[in-house]
């Protein structure tokens, strides 16, 4: 029997924590700002949602919009404040100009992880190579899930690059979990699932009433109902 797949939805603050955990979400991804694609959320907003909810949290680790690290030292520091208010779990990703993997930046900022499980972002999709990349951060420790579109610009374009991503696990540098979000519909479920994808990333998805609007229990039921009913 198929495992079940693994339903996150992005939560920016406790009463979407609350909502999400109700319709069945295994895990939020936690942010600020969406209109600059998420940025990390206060000391006090972790520690508001780690009192209110029990399922995984992973942390946004991002000062400013775009995929640059910035004052690596800043972000570091950031991620010491959130682990000490209670952040466990970690989302990341940072490229040089040339689209490269900033390796640099990603090795400070896991080393402060120290071990701590993350997620690298949709910085893939962005990415001047993604095999490249993938392959330069295999043995980084702690780095366990991908989230990607398989595209820069939605699932709808890189859903090719989704399946054969998927038909390449096992593969040096494709251990981690494909976590599929960024213009994601309930209608791309059963092809990733046939592929063996088995994790789904969703945030305007889970708000009818858009990102003014908190997340809707209701929704993300149904995201949770279409994702068990479809087995890989």
């Amino acid at each position: 029997m198929s495992k079940r797949a693994v339903l996150e939805v992005i939560a920016l603050d406790a009463e979407d924590a609350i909502a999400a955990q109700a319709g069945g979400a295994d895990r939020l991804e936690l942010v600020t700002d969406m209109a600059a694609d998420g940025l990390t959320p206060t000391v006090s907003t972790v520690a508001a949602i780690r009192a209110a909810v029990d399922i995984p949290v992973r942390v946004m680790l991002r000062l400013s919009d775009g995929f640059g690290a910035g004052d690596v030292s800043r972000v570091a520091r950031a991620a010491r404040e959130v682990r000490d208010a209670g952040a466990q779990e970690f989302v990341l990703g940072f490229l040089d100009v040339a689209g490269e993997v900033d390796l640099a930046a990603v090795e400070r900022v896991v080393e402060v992880l120290d071990g701590c499980r993350w997620t690298f972002h949709r910085a893939i999709d962005h990415a001047a190579d993604r095999d490249a990349l993938r392959k330069q951060l295999a043995d980084l420790p702690g780095l366990d899930t991908y989230l990607t579109a398989g595209s820069a610009v939605g699932v709808d374009e890189g859903l090719p690059v989704l399946l054969a991503e998927a038909s390449r696990a096992g593969e040096p540098g494709y251990d981690q979990q494909l976590l599929v979000g960024g213009g994601l519909r309930l209608d791309h479920v059963p092809g990733l699932r046939a592929a063996g994808i088995d994790a789904f990333h969703i945030g305007g998805a889970a708000r009818p009433g858009g990102w003014g609007a908190p997340v809707s229990a209701d929704a993300v039921r149904q995201w949770r109902r279409v994702v068990d009913e479809v087995r890989g």
